[in-house]
């Protein structure tokens, strides 16, 4: 199961309880990005690092569509290589499915440190799924997707991350899954608690996507100093798929943040992404007082996987950011 398909699996119930509330201010349409006199502006607010999300390149590691997966997919544990020789970012956000075959053995945590160390590069954090439901119905699932993690959490730390990243997703109406994924959160913050690292919450699908949605689970939490959020620029749809008010809803899950991602999915002839606002939420992190790495994931299919990081990079920089 690769990380969309998994929302197509544990997302149901999730999108056939979404909240009307949640998309009540919006009507669908995207914004328009500004142009580059706003860049500048916002230019001065913003010296966040960039980073790189592994899903960026999914289909060159061999994931995705048959016809649009890479003939020879590169090795995943080159990732850092590529990240640093290829596009000049020397921070890295894993995605675990692409270690799953090798998670049992010992020497993988060892063997991707010194990669990195050798490249100056910097793990970031480790995108987790596939590991259960987080606000499963039945209380032993929850306990289980906890304890799933352990593995991961075990990986994430020897590499030197400062977090992983989860999916609140769960089963029951819109109540019922905020306090059924509170109390996986909790769960997974206790295992997680001796690897002393971050558990945060991505908006990436189902009732996640609701941004005031997701600051009542952060609100249930009762370990906030190591819980938080992960705002996606563009995960923010309903259950038809419609994309809704990014601005907003970045803005409410971004004083929640321990990561960001800068999601990317077209740009126009002056470097603009065309979907997305990005002066606007990029307004929205500056004000929101996050100084961490900002994660490129640009998920497009017009550009080529390579262009459309550099691109996304691009407006980054132009924005004062740093790769």
């Amino acid at each position: 199961m690769n990380r969309r398909s998994a929302l197509g699996v544990f997302g149901l119930a999730s999108l056939a309880a979404l909240a009307p509330r949640a998309f009540a201010q919006d009507d669908g349409k995207p914004s328009v990005p500004a142009s580059a006199p706003d860049a500048k502006a916002s230019a001065k607010l913003l010296s966040n690092p960039i980073s790189l999300a592994q899903w960026s390149l999914h289909r060159r590691f061999g994931f995705g569509k048959p016809e649009e997966r890479a003939k020879n997919p590169a090795d995943p544990m080159d990732f850092a290589k590529i990240t640093k020789e290829e596009f000049g970012i020397t921070r890295i956000e894993l995605v675990n499915q692409f270690y799953a075959g090798r998670i049992g053995e010992k020497s993988l945590g060892s063997e991707f440190r010194k990669r990195c160390d050798d490249l100056g590069v910097k793990c970031e954090l480790m995108m987790c799924d596939g590991e259960g439901l987080c606000g499963s119905a039945d209380k032993a699932a929850r306990a289980q997707f906890a304890a799933n993690h352990e593995k991961w959490l075990a990986f994430a730390k020897e590499i030197g991350c400062h977090a992983i990243r989860v999916n609140a997703i769960g089963e029951g109406n819109a109540n019922e899954q905020k306090i059924r994924c509170a109390d996986g959160l909790v769960k997974l913050l206790a295992v997680a608690k001796p690897y002393e690292l971050n558990v945060i919450v991505e908006n990436h699908g189902g009732l996640s996507s609701d941004g005031a949605w997701v600051v009542d689970v952060m609100k249930l939490v009762a370990d906030r100093q190591r819980c938080g959020t992960l705002p996606d620029f563009g995960n923010w749809r309903d259950g038809s798929g419609k994309l809704i008010d990014p601005v907003r809803n970045v803005a409410l899950v971004a004083p929640y943040a321990k990561g960001m991602s800068a999601k990317s999915y077209d740009f126009d002839g002056n470097g603009n992404e065309t979907l997305l606002d990005y002066p606007a939420i990029l307004d929205v992190v500056a004000k929101s007082g996050y100084k961490g790495a900002i994660g490129i994931e640009y998920e497009g299919k017009r550009m080529s996987e390579h262009d459309g990081i550099l691109a996304t990079k691009a407006i980054l920089e132009r924005f004062g950011c740093k790769a």
